[in-house]
């Protein structure tokens, strides 16, 4: 079969959906190598983010000097005449989106639907913005012959806002980058604590310092405590809450902004790390509470929404406006190692339905389902 992809963020997204897309690309060319996989990007890339090597993986750019100059029309239109010189027999949009044509021209389509934050919490959000990714995510899953929403949350969200029926929608998890499920060396790991100055003992945090994310409230938790926290994240107009509230509790010694990280990094970070908290507000996944599951890291996270299909059974869940409750819940993990490791190992086997293979499989379901 060929597959073609909507790959803007294949090339030039460094975070979530980027990463959504590069390891769904990454894991179906491993388990499913008969098929040919055609990556649709509007532009070249400044740096190179999908370094995956493997002949049925095929990069695919505007071909005419009109195209490569308004690349955003061949997104929506020009890209068909591509899609049918390639064969291309379905159609992959990773992250809410699709090219107009694709019913008329024969190609089955897909589209994941990540979430429906701006719905939900428009105030995050301009109106401008508002108004074209709600029209964007509908039209498409609308135009889709199969939704996939990455967690239950998502699905129900899509039925109520979008007003799709659920038989059209298919739930598959997200999983997390290979680095994460990888043993590193002591010595790796003292390069990396050396580096960045870490404490023995610390709470880790990773995701953009926002407000939606709810970083101020760990702050906040290691007031009494005094346990080191690492905020790894980029930096909002929202951090300036989180230093105004150091400085006014003399914390400065006990909080950590850390930029720049590898990805190794930032696995070998989550695997030093004591716990880990995310007291997030609303998610259409929660893809660090993986990365924590799979590094054998406690987790602490928001006892709503979709943090428990993230989390599991076993992690520990926390009202995310509650200092004091997080604060109790750091405490009695640091206080109680046997039963923070059995908590970890438990998360480690839970973690096992976030497996590329697992994922690869779904995926394939999905499409071999449309045919």
């Amino acid at each position: 079969m060929n597959i073609g992809y909507e790959a803007k963020r294949v090339f030039h997204n460094k975070t979530g959906l980027g990463n959504y897309s590069r390891d769904s690309i990454r894991i179906l060319a491993t388990y499913f190598p008969d098929h040919t996989y055609f990556l649709y990007n509007p532009k070249k890339s400044k740096e190179n983010l999908f370094k995956y090597k493997n002949e049925r993986v095929v990069e695919k750019l505007p071909s005419t000097a009109f195209y490569k100059r308004f690349y955003n029309i061949w997104r929506q239109k020009g890209i068909l005449n591509d899609l049918k010189k390639d064969q291309i027999q379905l159609f992959h949009g990773l992250s809410g989106e699709l090219p107009n044509g694709l019913k008329r021209n024969g190609i089955k389509s897909v589209v994941t639907i990540h979430d429906l934050i701006f719905v939900r919490y428009p105030e995050l959000y301009s109106f401008f913005d508002r108004k074209i990714h709600f029209y964007k995510f509908k039209k498409a899953a609308e135009q889709a012959d199969l939704v996939i929403a990455i967690s239950e949350q998502t699905k129900n969200d899509i039925i109520e806002f979008l007003k799709i029926p659920e038989q059209k929608i298919k739930v598959i998890y997200q999983g997390c980058q290979d680095v994460f499920k990888q043993s590193y060396s002591e010595e790796k790991k003292s390069t990396v604590k050396a580096k960045y100055s870490l404490p023995n003992q610390f709470i880790l945090n990773v995701g953009t310092i926002e407000a939606r994310k709810n970083a101020l409230i760990i702050v906040k938790a290691i007031k009494e405590t005094k346990t080191p926290l690492v905020l790894i994240g980029k930096e909002t107009d929202y951090t300036k809450q989180i230093h105004d509230y150091i400085q006014e509790n003399n914390l400065q010694d006990y909080v950590y902004f850390l930029k720049n990280v590898s990805s190794e990094e930032l696995a070998i970070i989550y695997q030093l790390a004591s716990i880990f908290v995310y007291p997030s507000i609303f998610e259409g996944f929660g893809i660090p509470i993986i990365e924590a599951l799979f590094s054998k890291t406690p987790v602490i996270t928001t006892n709503s929404g979709v943090f428990p299909e993230a989390g599991g059974p076993d992690s520990i869940y926390i009202n995310p406006y509650q200092a004091e409750e997080i604060s109790t819940k750091i405490k009695w993990l640091l206080d109680h190692p046997k039963e923070a490791e059995e908590i970890s190992n438990k998360g480690l086997q839970y973690a096992a339905m976030f497996t590329d293979e697992a994922i690869a499989n779904a995926l394939m379901n999905c499409y071999k389902s449309l045919f």
